[in-house]
């Protein structure tokens, strides 16, 4: 699988983060807007009140309008741009019309009130990071995407663990960067931003979206060896936690390297 089909996969998982609604999946785009035609196909219409229908309904306008200029700060003078952060229409495979959640719960009364009241109940345990939601979509996930899933939510405790580290002894605004730049060179001979350069990752995608699972585990692994020095060489300061973090990524690196040489000089001895 290439690495933009991965960072697709990736966005399209995390898009789904609402979980179904009457057995229908409703999907998200990658800015969180809700699909209408989902939420219409859960309600069981077959002809009426479609999302389009709806979107081009005078009576719908000012509140439209109204969510539109709660996200601009705007009263009017909208560009195409802006009108899509409210509400869009797009063809193709994944296409529907997708609107604010405002909008999405506002349609949803609209066909059913008692549908409304489903569908704002999922929203909320979405806003509350209801962790048995992880189980949920994973459960409609490829095996690639549960992997890569699970290793980047082990990897996100890790870093948390570690930027924990860095407060508690004395890492203060750019500190935080260097100490990451700082492993990502010793891992992979590369900085976060040269990286991103060499992934080719769109300005969206978080470098960390944008990596391998192994690719997470070196990270993780250099972050919680990290975390551990720190915290007992009892590290004063920035520079101190950055050079730290040097070391304990250096070991990682050479132990990588170690297993590549050493699984390589076995291959070499089979032929």
């Amino acid at each position: 699988m290439t690495t933009d089909s991965k960072i697709v996969q990736r966005k399209a998982l995390a898009a789904s983060a609402f979980p179904k609604v009457r057995g229908h999946a409703i999907r998200t785009d990658e800015n969180g807007l809700v699909c209408l035609n989902d939420i219409y196909k859960a309600s069981g219409f077959t002809t009426e009140r479609r999302p389009s229908q709806w979107r081009d309904n005078a009576s719908t306008g000012p509140i439209q309008i109204a969510v539109l200029e709660r996200i601009t700060g705007k009263t009017g003078n909208w560009t195409k741009a802006e009108w899509r952060q409210a509400i869009y229409a797009d063809r193709g495979t994944n296409g529907g019309t997708y609107a604010d959640v405002r909008l999405a719960l506002a349609y949803a009364e609209y066909l059913n009130p008692k549908l409304a009241l489903e569908v704002k109940e999922v929203f909320l345990r979405y806003k509350a990071a209801d962790p048995t939601l992880a189980d949920e979509i994973l459960e409609r996930a490829t095996p690639s995407a549960n992997e890569w899933a699970g290793t980047r939510a082990l990897a996100r405790s890790a870093r948390n663990s570690y930027t924990d580290a860095l407060r508690d002894h004395g890492a203060k605004g750019h500190d935080y960067g260097a100490c990451t730049n700082t492993l990502y060179s010793e891992l992979f001979d590369k900085n976060a931003k040269q990286l991103r350069e060499a992934k080719g990752l769109p300005k969206k995608v978080t470098l960390r979206d944008g990596m391998t699972s192994p690719e997470l585990v070196f990270v993780m692994a250099g972050e919680t060896l990290s975390r551990e020095r720190i915290i007992e060489e009892v590290c004063d300061g920035g520079e101190a936690c950055r050079i730290a973090t040097g070391k304990s990524a250096r070991f990682i690196r050479q132990a990588i390297e170690a297993d590549r040489m050493d699984r390589k000089g076995r291959q070499q001895q089979l032929i």
